[in-house]
């Protein structure tokens, strides 16, 4: 089987996860990195023994990879994801996708046009214990679901923070757009359904930047779902859980990696275990080279990354006009 050679463009701390991720797996030659700082570079040199350029396009023209990671800011994603898709090369992006849905559009067509697969890096489905609740969830033994509760609280605006995600002309918004797309995502794959409906209210409290610091979202989902997620980044302590209520039982997510589960009968949560499932950015790099050498499904296609920004569009579009809003493709 030959190998899919592979490079990055950005060098920031999520590179990190993908080059590891690339470094491990036999079917990758990892071959390059790209980023405008050479402090990064040099980093990744010294870890990864890959060659690094300043000038992604460059890189590519040289390297000639198969797939392209690109972890670029969000204002970046659509010009690069475009380019690499007309140089021929397979391109996995981090979330969120782009900056709204036009764009979204934009890039699907000019990777269905150049006959590429483009993959967006919702990775949370990766996660042994999101892919344990699923199929739990899947098997009908806890019944149906009823309602799902999100709550994810920390210090969004800490100075370690890179100052282009606390300025929305760059970033597209704040802990919506950045930490919301994993508990819009979480909703719609744990429950095989879309959000269609939204109502928001967000608050800009702030000490830096332009963009929000909390939301309250209610939502409902295309199989009658109905959820709330709760949001707040000024200082709280760290609190990252989503609990789902269904007609005989609970689930609750805790964190990243760790799955609780109530079957209606035992009286307590009882942990479940996940210890058999690969790790999540290992489990998410071969599902893409499944999908490039085998042409297999992708459940992070971009057409999925694309129902996500829309979500988080309608979300902006509730709370300016203070009105419920449905989620437009």
């Amino acid at each position: 089987m030959n190998q899919i050679r592979a490079v990055i463009v950005g060098a920031g701390a999520i590179s990190e996860n993908h080059l590891k991720a690339m470094q491990v797996s036999s079917r990758t030659e990892l071959l390059a990195v790209a980023d405008l700082d050479q402090q990064r570079l040099d980093r990744c040199a010294a870890a990864y023994s890959v060659r690094t350029y300043r000038d992604y396009k460059a890189m590519i023209r040289q390297e000639r990879p198969d797939v392209v990671v690109i972890t670029l800011p969000h204002f970046l994603h659509k010009e690069a994801v475009i380019w690499c898709a007309e140089q021929g090369c397979h391109v996995l992006v981090e979330k969120p996708m782009a900056m709204n849905v036009q764009e979204c559009r934009e890039m699907n067509e000019a990777a269905a046009r150049n006959g590429v697969i483009l993959a967006v890096g919702h990775m949370q489905h990766y996660f042994p214990s999101m892919i344990r609740a699923r199929e739990i969830l899947r098997s009908g033994r806890l019944g149906k679901v009823i309602m799902m509760n999100d709550r994810r609280w920390c210090n969004y605006f800490h100075p370690d923070r890179p100052a282009w995600f606390l300025e929305r002309a760059k970033s597209g918004g704040g802990i919506v757009v950045n930490l919301g797309s994993h508990s819009l995502d979480k909703l719609q794959w744990l429950t095989d359904s879309r959000v269609d409906k939204v109502k928001a209210s967000l608050t800009y409290y702030g000490d830096r930047g332009d963009v929000e610091g909390s939301a309250n979202l209610f939502l409902e989902t295309t199989e009658g779902v109905a959820a709330s997620v709760s949001l707040c980044g000024y200082g709280q302590l760290y609190l990252n859980e989503t609990e789902f209520l269904l007609t005989g039982g609970q689930l609750k997510l805790l964190g990243s990696d760790q799955l609780r589960i109530y079957d209606g009968h035992s009286g307590e949560y009882e942990a479940v275990d996940t210890s058999d499932l690969p790790e999540t950015f290992t489990a998410q790099w071969e599902d893409m080279l499944n999908a490039v050498q085998h042409s297999s499904e992708l459940g992070i296609s971009a057409e999925y990354g694309q129902s996500i920004t829309a979500v988080v569009e309608a979300i902006y579009r509730s709370h300016a006009t203070g009105r419920e809003q449905a989620v437009t493709n």
